[in-house]
């Protein structure tokens, strides 16, 4: 993408109130931590102020609404790709169709109402929402999750992202049982509890 769209694309995911990483924005727009930094500086020349957070959660964040034009996929875009992908006799094409789909999805998927639109089964839309919600709120979730090579265990993890890769969403988050960040898969929790406890 060019940097005039770069700018645009990260100014919409922070607009979204949630926090991200240099490193997420580094990963979603294909570029180098440097650059997402530089195109900080640009959004910050034309008065629109990222705050940075410093720490082990750190990144950045927009504080305050500002209006941003609308470009989100609906789910009869991601039809129109599939169709595409259903087609494709080239297999090194099919591929590239569908790390296409995929990237799209991580840039443009964040909030509830187009979880829902995306077919997210009933139970991961509960599983994402109450994640969501925690970490807005900075509360703890107590989760039970399977695991390959543990099967299923019990765990308190401090959320403290959402992201989508590939065909599944997943939530990073600091693990207290592991003692580290972890993520996790929302299909692979069986049960979810929303704590009281801050973190």
């Amino acid at each position: 993408m060019s940097k005039i769209s770069n700018v645009i694309t990260m100014m919409e995911l922070l607009s979204t109130g949630k926090k991200y990483s240099i490193s997420e924005l580094s990963y979603i727009l294909e570029v180098t931590p440097r650059m997402v930094r530089c195109y900080k500086e640009e959004l910050e020349k034309a008065g629109i102020y990222i705050d940075s957070l410093k720490g082990k959660y750190g990144g950045y964040v927009l504080n305050y609404n500002i209006r941003v034009p609308k470009r989100r996929f609906k789910a009869k875009d991601y039809k129109i790709i599939d169709d595409y992908i259903k087609i494709e006799s080239d297999k090194r094409k099919k591929e590239e169709l569908i790390l296409l789909k995929d990237k799209i999805r991580g840039i443009y998927v964040g909030s509830n109402n187009e979880a829902i639109e995306l077919n997210l089964k009933d139970e991961n839309v509960k599983k994402y929402n109450i994640l969501n919600r925690a970490i807005k709120e900075r509360k703890k979730v107590k989760i039970e999750y399977y695991s390959y090579n543990h099967g299923i265990t019990s765990r308190i993890i401090e959320p403290a992202d959402m992201f989508y890769f590939r065909d599944g969403w997943y939530c990073a988050a600091n693990c207290l049982l592991r003692g580290d960040m972890r993520h996790f898969e929302l299909k692979r929790i069986s049960k979810i509890e929303l704590l009281n406890e801050i973190f």
